[in-house]
């Protein structure tokens, strides 16, 4: 594709918008934009790229129905409603680790800058005090850090606050015991780490788990004289806590980069406190660091937008493109197989499940789950559906989805088996790959066959008895209707057949109740399957 908008509602570094141009995008930069005109601006576009300052809302997801994807030129991504784009079927991709330097750096500053009253110095001084006694520091070294959350960032902080001669202890409830060893990490749990920490510095996703996982209960157990630290979110501490605190001195000091509501009122109170020292989000505000994520997050979009890559989602598992080249043509059958199971359905579904076995199991199946589904919603809902937001359609639908890992198949080195079960029934449907992209159906229920699940098809089960082919075959010739292949099969404990037909056009709704009336016929489905979207 080429000729796509994109749009540009927060500052980004330059090299993102040439990017995107010369993949061939049309880019519109606009910052600063209310609600109502970010809704504006997005009409017709398939992107959108952001930092921190944009909230991509519900509303405002609802009024992009052109949009694909919505790029974060950053690490955290909690100013995009994530379930909301998900359920639109809108990729959300953020560029982590391109600005865990700058992050560890600013950290390792604002610590400084607490420790030693730099902010409150600089002030003074250029008033024209000279408070040296009044201004006094207290040194890093020696002093034992906590560092809560040990990602990227965190370890990069801890390893340069060992250069400062600091006893590094960490929490995380993510991080195992062993890769802590290995890494030379003295873990704690939280209570402990707070009661003997000197300064404590957060490097953690803003989430319902973490939210002000700093409160008034961890303040009071604290080190009396803790210095915090906090470049990472605003929300998981509880400011208000924070703010008692300081003033009553079991916390000498704060640095804060983030607030739970940025910017912060100019009348917050933490702002008024001698003993806090603030920026405004600049974590990643280097030159170095927004280079490297606006060109990560260039190369993303273009990468999901022209070849499906879906490196750096935060919504779909990420693929590296030659493993999505690889299972693509095992998308496209997952895909038809659903839509084919949607074709043949008797009633509503309860639930499905699709089964994998063989060599198929080597990559990552949930996507192919998410293509089955895709292709089977297609035609119960009404949204758009899409890889991204399938999963959570069929649990809006009430549809239960099994996905089963198998022993392997007898007939073929890999398999793809779906059945979809209702009050009335269930239909099994599999299907595999003739050599690496020759799609094949092999089974419906108990017959089996090998059929081509592609464009205009006519399925019949009939009873097995001789002449049944030649009189579809001459009803499908009255019709004009050429014949491009066709597949038999047949049932034997119950004296039945089936017959899929691969057609050059399609059997309309009057021919289709004609053959529906013939003796013999069991029952009969015309189906079009387009190329996978």
């Amino acid at each position: 594709m080429s000729g796509e908008r994109i749009l540009i509602s927060d500052p980004v570094a330059p090299v993102c918008a040439e990017m995107l141009r010369q993949a061939g995008m049309n880019t519109e930069t606009k910052i600063g934009l209310s609600v109502p005109e970010l809704k504006e601006a997005l009409a017709g576009a398939v992107g959108l790229v952001v930092r921190s300052e944009t909230k991509v809302s519900e509303e405002v997801l609802a009024a992009a129905r052109s949009l694909r994807v919505v790029g974060r030129a950053g690490t955290g991504v909690d100013n995009i409603d994530v379930a909301a784009a998900t359920r639109r079927g809108v990729v959300v991709m953020n560029a982590p680790g391109e600005n865990t330097i700058a992050a560890a750096e600013h950290t390792l500053s604002l610590m400084l800058a607490v420790a030693r009253n730099i902010p409150r110095a600089d002030r003074s001084t250029k008033a024209g005090q000279w408070e040296r006694t009044r201004l006094l520091g207290v040194e890093l070294y020696g002093k034992v850090l906590g560092v809560v959350g040990l990602g990227k960032v965190g370890r990069e902080v801890a390893s340069r606050a060992r250069a400062f001669g600091m006893e590094v202890r960490g929490f995380d409830p993510f991080l195992s015991e062993e890769v802590a060893t290995r890494l030379g990490f003295t873990m704690l749990p939280l209570p402990e780490l707070l009661a003997s920490a000197d300064f404590l510095t957060l490097h953690l996703p803003l989430n319902p788990q973490t939210r002000h996982l700093i409160g008034e209960a961890q303040l009071l157990r604290c080190k009396h004289g803790l210095r915090l630290v906090n470049c990472a979110r605003g929300g998981i501490v509880d400011e208000a806590a924070l703010e008692r605190a300081l003033r009553d001195g079991r916390v000498a000091g704060a640095a804060l980069d983030v607030f739970e509501e940025e910017p912060p009122s100019p009348s917050h109170p933490l702002l008024k406190l001698e003993n806090v020292v603030v920026t405004p989000h600049l974590g990643a505000s280097t030159v170095e660091a927004q280079e490297k994520v606006a060109v990560r997050i260039a190369e993303q979009m273009v990468g999901y937008l022209h070849r499906g890559s879906v490196a750096g989602a935060v919504n779909v598992d990420p693929l590296e493109p030659e493993v999505l080249r690889a299972i693509g043509p095992w998308l496209d059958l997952a895909d038809r197989l659903g839509r084919l199971q949607a074709h043949l359905a008797r009633s509503a579904a309860e639930e499905v499940t699709v089964e994998f076995s063989g060599s198929i199991l080597e990559h990552p199946v949930s996507l192919m789950v998410a293509a089955f589904l895709k292709g089977y919603l297609e035609g119960v809902v009404t949204e758009p559906v899409n890889l991204i937001n399938a999963a959570m359609l069929a649990k809006e639908v009430g549809l239960r989805v099994q996905e089963v890992r198998a022993s392997d198949p007898t007939d073929y080195t890999s398999l793809i088996t779906t059945t979809v079960r209702s009050t009335n029934g269930s239909r099994t449907l599999a299907g595999t790959l003739f050599g690496k992209r020759n799609l094949r159906v092999v089974r419906l229920d108990d017959f089996r066959f090998d059929a081509v699940p592609a464009g205009d098809m006519l399925i019949c089960s009939n009873d097995d008895r001789p002449g049944m082919v030649g009189i579809l075959g001459s009803i499908l010739a009255e019709a004009r209707i050429n014949i491009a292949t066709l597949s038999l099969g047949r049932d034997h404990t119950g004296g039945k057949a089936i017959a899929i037909f691969n057609l050059d056009s399609p059997v309309e709704a009057p021919l289709l109740d004609r053959i529906r009336s013939l003796s013999g016929i069991l029952w009969a489905e015309s189906v079009r399957l387009r190329l996978s979207a």
